[in-house]
């Protein structure tokens, strides 16, 4: 909703499942929280809300989406606001009105379903009758593909914070007293609330692609929009602690959305228009809020270091006043580290920098529209070493549609390139699986499967040269892409999976119990599918059309080699 680090695909699978009746501690160390906002005193008869995120303290308050929502909330008077974490959390409620959620990571949904279950909510909206809170999500999972979730929740909220959360509690406050449907039907006329038990899902059949999802009846908005805020007005930190991941960092959002645009890239896609805060009249001032709390200073951003006034941006923290400051930036575009930067870092405590290149092959560069050179990346190292860091990680991905075998074969020879060209830096190697996400144009590519094979070959050509390769999980990106590509008759295999254990294996256990009942995993995992086949998500409209993801797409496939499948479902699943 807004402004988050960058990672390729997520954090660690954090499994939170106490008996149902033991209730959290209260153990989260909020007493060591400084607070950068005022909160507001709620009025009497101010409707309780339980703002939670799904997984530790320590993860959920580095998140600056859920720091900025939970301002939000807290300064209405009109709302009486808790937190609540997997492992702690304020006092809460006798009765919720309201219980939401941030979700930033698939696979947060098993912590989400336990939380629920610890306030005694049913787990599916179906269940819940006037008695129990408006269960509400948010976060950029919801907003890409909410479906296979939808039965969890009552409200989805798609798009940024700014505008669409105010919206949706102001209608609330209306309906306050009214009986659920009643909400539910008044809350979908709101832009960016999304009802899911006022939509329908059809099926071609069981085990067959979706065909379409259709309101109830003609009240109901065929289509919901993600909201956008278009103001360059960016998010800070509401809250400092040296409980956070980051031991109390402050963070700024510089930029939001990319304009690089790369293919596969859920950031750039989602969050469109790019957007950049102002040097003079808003990233001084609210770096000067936060640095009279803390010294560490985190700059936000798909694509930071391409701020058009980011160089003035140096200029301010290189002052003397700043000596003392450690600084972090969340990402840099490669063309741009050049010595000024590395040498800014350097001073400012940073031994090391990331920067996303995914592949070695120029030709598959140009496929998902990265625009950069091999000289680019060779110049990013050594300017990483003449700027005194001693550490370059590089971001690439194995399975891009378009990719063959030889082009990891060029990305192992680059990295070899690069320990030439910047001896004594220490080169590491983040490699992730292509997972397609929804609304960009590869949505409609599967996973490679042959991505996991590639992985190890670069693992065996780059450790034995002394290079650090650090392969994602081939198995968890398979179960990742399964719940981005989903639809609703997921939603039994995520419970069952959840019974059996929450593991890899359980997925397959999971789908051998309802087979029959629902597609395949190659469906949703593997296959190509159809250009003008309806997508789980097609009523749900981000910044861009189809036929305009479909023109990138065709960018895209003009720069295959010749007989390179494009997407048209297999034959075996047509």
């Amino acid at each position: 909703m807004v402004g988050q680090w960058r990672t390729r695909s997520g954090r660690s699978h954090t499994k939170v499942r106490p008996a149902p009746e033991e209730e959290y501690p209260l153990t989260a160390p909020f007493h060591l929280e400084k607070l950068l906002f005022t909160p507001a005193t709620p009025a009497d008869q101010a409707a309780t809300v339980v703002f939670a995120f799904p997984n530790e303290y320590t993860i959920g308050i580095t998140s600056l989406g859920y720091q900025v929502i939970w301002a939000m909330l807290a300064q209405r008077s009109d709302l009486a606001v808790s937190r609540l974490f997997t492992d702690g959390h304020e006092p809460l409620p006798t009765q919720i009105e309201l219980l939401g959620f941030s979700m930033s990571w698939e696979l947060d949904y098993a912590n989400i379903l336990t939380q629920l279950e610890s306030l005694d909510v049913p787990i599916l909206a179906g269940d819940r009758g006037n008695e129990h809170p408006l269960v509400f999500g948010g976060g950029p999972v919801l907003t890409a593909n909410p479906e296979p979730f939808a039965a969890f929740f009552d409200v989805l909220l798609l798009g940024d914070g700014e505008v669409v959360l105010d919206a949706f509690i102001d209608a609330y406050q209306t309906v306050r007293d009214c009986d659920r449907p009643t909400q539910l039907r008044r809350l979908a006329q709101v832009p960016g609330v999304y009802i899911p038990a006022l939509y329908e899902p059809i099926y071609d059949s069981p085990t067959g692609a979706i065909a379409a999802i259709q309101p109830i009846d003609a009240d109901i908005p065929a289509v919901v929009e993600k909201q956008t805020y278009r103001g360059n007005t960016l998010s800070t930190s509401s809250v400092v602690t040296e409980q956070a991941a980051w031991e109390n960092i402050y963070m700024v959002e510089v930029v939001r959305s990319c304009p690089e645009m790369c293919r596969f890239c859920l950031a750039s896609y989602l969050t469109l228009p790019f957007r950049t805060a102002p040097v003079a009249g808003g990233l001084i001032p609210a770096v000067e809020k936060g640095m009279a709390v803390t010294d560490r200073l985190g700059l936000l951003g798909a694509s930071v270091t391409q701020h058009p006034e980011f160089d003035d941006l140096l200029d301010y923290l290189n002052q003397p006043q700043f000596d003392d400051m450690r600084l972090s930036i969340a990402s840099v575009r490669t063309n741009t580290v050049n010595q000024k930067l590395t040498k800014t870092l350097t001073r400012h405590g940073t031994k090391s920098i990331t920067i996303a290149i995914e592949s070695g092959s120029e030709r598959v560069r140009q496929i998902v529209n990265k625009k950069l050179a091999t000289d680019d990346i060779v110049a990013a190292a050594v300017n990483a070493k003449a700027g005194g860091l001693s550490a370059l990680k590089l971001y690439g991905m194995a399975g891009i549609p378009g990719e063959l075998p030889e082009d990891l074969e060029t990305t192992a020879d680059l990295m070899l390139q690069l320990k030439k060209a910047a001896p004594g830096l220490r080169l590491t190697l983040g490699c992730s699986t292509f997972v397609p996400k929804a609304h960009t144009p590869f949505q409609w590519y599967g996973v490679n499967p042959q991505a996991d094979k590639r992985l190890k070959r670069l693992q065996k050509r780059l450790r034995p040269n002394g290079i650090d390769f650090r392969p994602e999980s081939y198995n968890w990106s398979i179960i990742q892409a399964l719940i981005s590509r989903g639809d609703r008759r997921l939603t039994p295999l995520l419970l069952q999976a959840r019974e059996f254990g929450d593991s890899l294996g359980s997925y397959k256990r999971a789908f051998k119990a309802l087979k029959g009942e629902l597609p395949p995993l190659d469906f949703y995992v593997h296959a190509h599918w159809e250009r003008d086949q309806p997508l789980p998500w097609d009523h749900l409209q981000g910044l861009l059309p189809k036929a305009t993801l479909l023109k990138h797409l065709d960018s895209a496939t003009s720069h295959f080699a010749p007989d390179t499948p494009t997407p048209v479902l297999a034959a075996s699943q047509s």
